[in-house]
């Protein structure tokens, strides 16, 4: 259990890590729940409208898109939760190759992150991460991103 904890702490550690000023988002945790932390240091992220993202998963249960995105990607994934059709946000290393038509968002980009552990209204994880450093593999995104393509071809037939 201790190991557990020990893991939890280094991973929200290193998400804090990757602004100038980690103490501002320990600060932004403790007073919103959610921190604006920059992108292009230590992740990326690639932004799926979330109609894409519930096509590949086959489903907008939040339980079987969380188990399919675990699956698929077995790194970390937050949702904009503001509204029902709030996006996906799928956390890549900064130097992964990226060529998907989705967005990616990098430097001179903040993402709202919440603390692992405690969700939040605005924002959640759908699969928070396990160890520090530990990202989404771009080729398992785009593999798994083609299968809602055939889903949405034969919608629109």
């Amino acid at each position: 259990m201790g190991e557990i904890r020990a893991t939890a702490g280094a991973v929200t550690a290193w998400l804090a890590g990757a602004a100038l000023h980690p103490e501002a988002v320990w600060a932004e945790w403790e007073q919103y729940g959610v921190a604006l932390i920059p992108l292009g240091r230590r992740f990326d992220a690639v932004r799926v409208p979330a109609e894409r993202m519930h096509a590949a998963a086959g489903s907008d249960t939040p339980r079987i898109v969380a188990n399919a995105l675990e699956a698929w990607l077995a790194g970390p994934v937050l949702r904009d939760l503001r509204s029902s059709l709030g996006p996906y946000y799928v956390l890549i290393a900064p130097d992964a190759e990226w060529s998907g038509p989705e967005d990616r968002l990098s430097t001179n980009t903040y993402l709202g992150v919440p603390r692992p552990g405690h969700p939040t209204m605005l924002t959640r994880w759908i699969v928070e991460p396990q160890t520090p450093g530990h990202l989404c593999d771009p080729r398992h995104l785009r593999a798994l991103l083609a299968t809602a393509d055939p889903l949405r071809t034969v919608g629109q037939r």
